[in-house]
């Protein structure tokens, strides 16, 4: 399979081609026609360990409504869109969209500064939930999936650590 990905970034966006190939038990991944060495899993919904040339990196994917997905790693955040239409017909407009109920993590430590919903109301997919302030940078949390905040379990002015749940959505 051949896409190509416009990845945008706070300060650049760039155009790569990516092939995945099925080899057995692994996928073989080429980026811009080079081979990559990496290696995934996935840690829990929507986050994927990456060991890419040796170098470890944790994803957290968000699909947005429009098809395109936010791919935050450490402080970076990224817009990851498939240009080519006929890769992805039929694909957006929530067919990303996480299913059944989600835990919403936090990627990365840091400390609640704003909740901007509560329990018991109705969300939709790539909607903000809350704000979590890390290193100076605020990283506004978005719905995996269109639904109802079951429970927060986080308050304003919280610390929270890596992989913390901060709210359910069902």
């Amino acid at each position: 399979m051949k896409f190509e990905v416009q990845l945008t970034g706070s300060s650049s966006k760039k155009l790569r081609t990516v092939e995945l190939e099925r080899d057995e038990d692994r996928w073989q991944i080429s980026l811009d026609g080079q081979p990559v060495d990496v290696d995934a899993v996935e840690i829990f919904p929507n986050a994927l360990s990456l060991l890419l040339e040796g170098q470890s990196y944790e994803v957290r994917i968000t699909p947005s409504p429009d098809g395109a997905l936010q791919l935050q790693t450490g402080l970076q955040e990224f817009t990851a869109e498939v240009v080519d239409p006929r890769a992805w017909r039929g694909r957006k407009h929530g067919a990303l969209e996480a299913e059944g109920r989600q835990q919403v993590l936090a990627p990365m430590p840091g400390k609640v500064i704003r909740v901007l919903v509560q329990a018991g109301d109705k969300v939709e997919a790539g909607q903000g939930l809350l704000v979590v302030e890390a290193m100076k940078m605020q990283n506004e949390i978005r719905s995996p999936k269109a639904g109802t905040v079951e429970r927060l379990h986080v308050e304003e002015g919280q610390p929270v650590n890596a992989g913390e749940v901060l709210c359910i959505v069902s």
